[in-house]
């Protein structure tokens, strides 16, 4: 009983991950309209960094510094997964939909196969091969056959494209921290991915009047720090770690379903039926790209 129980509570936590963020899309996307996307991420990273801190020493005590390769992994996968990852996302978000973002990252758990193939930790079959078509298909759908899209929308959708490889790269990067915590994980990706980030805004932050900064804006960006940053990446980490990211990939085909919803409610982002077959070539390919990998799985070298 006790590996079923564990299993339940690790899906039950990445249901909880979905919703924390499909809600994110639509909360960040609003907070745009008042402050930009590099100065609200810079701000909600630096917000996030003060969070760790605090969680990690209270959960795990001192955290004291990763020593040599694995640092400098550390710092790579947090280059990617955290600074070039959430500059994409956010570039993508504000000049695409909230819609179309939430469906091109779902496509994420595909490109993992092929990473993941490609470095020799699962070996491709036929049905991942279908898998990996059927998803690159969803994404040509959502972001070149809508009709009336304007330029500015689909350089955001390439930039979400971008960040779904940021991605998909520091999920595979995961296999080689295994000697650390998915706590600690996530710390220190975001520790080492936070100056980057913060450089970055630091122009639009310099522009910032804060004194026009409502408590909407704020909330979000408590929101998108406590909640969507690190409670997401932690449980994305503990889960990966868990159960393998096979089935934790699985479950980004269950964010954008909370994402569309949600948009159409908050943002009034009435998804088309362009988006419905994009999202379900999408779904199909990443269930199919996850199958075949749990049939065919080969150790980590």
């Amino acid at each position: 009983m006790e590996k079923p129980l564990r299993t339940f509570q690790h899906d039950a936590g990445m249901l909880l991950v979905c919703l924390i963020w499909g809600l994110n899309f639509t909360i960040t996307k609003a907070a745009f309209h008042r402050l930009s996307p590099l100065a609200f991420t810079a701000i909600r990273y630096a917000l996030a960094c003060a969070l760790l801190v605090g969680v990690v020493r209270l959960v795990e005590g001192p955290d004291g510094r990763p020593r040599g390769a694995l640092f400098w992994r550390l710092v790579w996968m947090g280059f990617l997964g955290n600074t070039l990852y959430q500059i994409t996302f956010v570039f993508g978000l504000d000049r695409s939909t909230a819609t179309n973002s939430s469906l091109i990252l779902s496509s994420s758990p595909a490109v993992v196969a092929v990473l993941a193939a490609l470095l020799g930790f699962e070996r491709a079959t036929a049905r991942t091969a279908l898998g990996i078509a059927c998803g690159i298909a969803g994404v040509a759908v959502i972001v070149l056959a809508r009709p009336g899209v304007g330029h500015a929308v689909r350089s955001g959708d390439l930039f979400t494209v971008a960040a779904v490889l940021m991605w998909s790269i520091y999920t595979v990067g995961l296999r080689r921290v295994e000697s650390l915590s998915p706590l600690r994980i996530t710390a220190w990706t975001t520790y080492t991915g936070t100056p980057g980030i913060i450089a970055a805004g630091i122009p639009d932050l310099l522009r910032v009047d804060f004194r026009t900064v409502d408590w909407k804006v704020w909330g979000a960006i408590g929101y998108a720090a406590a909640l969507s940053l690190v409670v997401g990446y932690l449980l994305w980490n503990r889960s990966v770690r868990a159960v393998g990211e096979t089935r934790t990939a699985i479950y980004m085909c269950v964010t954008p379903l909370f994402a569309v919803l949600i948009a159409w409610a908050v943002l009034g982002e009435r998804p088309s039926p362009w988006h419905a077959l994009g999202g379900a070539l999408v779904a199909a390919g990443v269930i199919m790209t996850r199958l075949g990998a749990m049939t065919r799985r080969v150790s980590s070298p």
